[in-house]
């Protein structure tokens, strides 16, 4: 009886401890969230006052998702050797330090080391290791815990968007880059000193734990989630970067929907749907498959970009359209990072998941500074929205056409016993 009810109790206490990371792991991304979700507000100001090309200033945009996603895998190996606490709280501290340091720089090149290189490492640390940690402690439920603490990242600017919109109005972008920096930083260091290492799984030394990232590296399945990632990747950061540009085209900045500015009111929407859609296509991924769920999500935000271009010119329906197709792109953070670990297993997952990521460094070059590229030499964003719609309804057409039966084939090989050896005729 006593035995039951010590089980029982470490059962509990093991319930208890996972979901309180989770809460932590939250945190953490939400600290992280402004530097790329807030960007657009920043853009113009700091263009202006260091006399550079709008397509110039995206170079920072791009530098950051870059140097956050392209150094992910030894990012995630720096978190496997040294624990999350350490590694995600340094990573919290250089994400804040480099708003900091970028309110000081005085030359393009400044502020591509400071927002771009600082900024785009201690992101970086941060987004993989909260991942990599959630789907440990979260076998059961991998999709939903991916989709939680992605959508913290895609959430947090939802309680700085206006004051930080605000705060440029009235001290300007240096100071208010120093103030939400400093506290970024101290935000997000001490949510990390109260995380774990998920714990290891009795079997997490075995094969059926999990293969090795070269093995991972070496499938055509990872290669096509690579590519469908890579498109998604980069539609929707095409949109995050170029929002402000593109809404003050369409004639939407000085606009006023129920009372408020229409750019920051999308915005505050958009970080919302961003972040809700994570959990919630993570939930229905565990329901209905991964690769359904693909179908629908990476469906629904091409639809609704094209509506979105279509009724450009309406302050309304640009804010609520703008909230759909984020719905529609950013649980490509959670349906991603499940979809990998289910078909490459637990025991790499933090490293693996860092190789995929590079796919978003990769999407932010084709959608910061060559969509801005692009709208120069074409002179309308039709263009660049159309690249945008195509891509997406491409990988929905994927999800289900080639990932689907891809996945299923190298489930059974990886099933299939080994051949019996031949033996020489000496052995017989």
């Amino acid at each position: 009886m006593t035995e039951t009810t010590t089980h029982a109790s470490a059962i509990r206490t093991s319930s208890m401890t996972r979901w309180s990371q989770l809460g932590l792991g939250l945190v953490c991304m939400m600290a992280i969230s402004s530097p790329q979700y807030v960007w657009t507000l920043f853009a113009k100001p700091i263009g202006n006052a260091l006399a550079v090309s709008p397509a110039a200033v995206q170079v920072t945009f791009s530098l950051l998702i870059v140097l956050q996603t392209f150094f992910s895998p030894f990012q995630g190996w720096l978190v496997d050797r040294f624990g999350p606490r350490r590694l995600i709280g340094l990573g919290c501290v250089l994400s804040g330090l480099s708003w900091v340091l970028a309110s000081y720089a005085s030359s393009l090149t400044m502020l591509y080391l400071t927002y771009g290189l600082v900024g785009g490492l201690g992101t970086g640390i941060v987004y993989v290791g909260v991942v990599g940690q959630m789907v440990g402690w979260f076998p059961d439920r991998r999709g939903f815990a991916a989709g939680v603490v992605a959508a913290g990242y895609g959430m947090g600017a939802i309680v700085t968007t206006f004051p930080i919109s605000n705060s440029l109005a009235s001290v300007g972008y240096q100071m208010t880059l120093l103030q939400f920096g400093a506290g970024f930083a101290l935000v997000g260091l001490l949510a990390a000193l109260g995380l774990k290492p998920a714990p290891a799984t009795a079997d997490m030394n075995n094969a059926a734990a999990g293969v090795s990232t070269g093995d991972m590296l070496r499938s055509p399945v990872f290669w096509l989630m690579f590519v469908m990632m890579t498109l998604m990747s980069t539609s929707g950061l095409m949109v995050t970067s170029q929002m402000a540009a593109f809404a003050g085209d369409f004639g939407i900045t000085k606009a006023v929907v129920w009372g408020l500015a229409a750019l920051p009111l999308a915005l505050t929407i958009d970080r919302f749907t961003n972040g809700l859609t994570r959990p919630f296509f993570g939930w229905v991924s565990d329901r209905i498959g991964r690769e359904n769920t693909m179908c629908l999500a990476f469906g629904l935000e091409g639809v609704a970009m094209a509506l979105w271009l279509a009724t450009r010119g309406d302050p309304l329906l640009f804010v609520l359209l703008s909230g759909v197709v984020f719905f529609g792109w950013g649980e490509i953070f959670s349906l991603f990072p499940s979809t990998l670990t289910d078909t490459f297993g637990t025991r790499n997952a933090t490293r693996n998941y860092g190789c995929l990521y590079i796919a978003q460094g990769i999407g932010a070059i084709f959608g910061g500074p060559m969509a801005s590229l692009l709208h120069q030499a074409t002179g309308t964003w039709t263009a660049v929205f159309g690249v945008g719609i195509a891509a997406d309804l491409l990988t929905a057409l994927l999800a289900v056409a080639m990932l689907k039966p891809l996945r299923v084939r190298y489930g059974r090989a990886a099933l299939a016993p080994l051949p019996a050896p031949r033996l020489m005729p000496d052995q017989v």
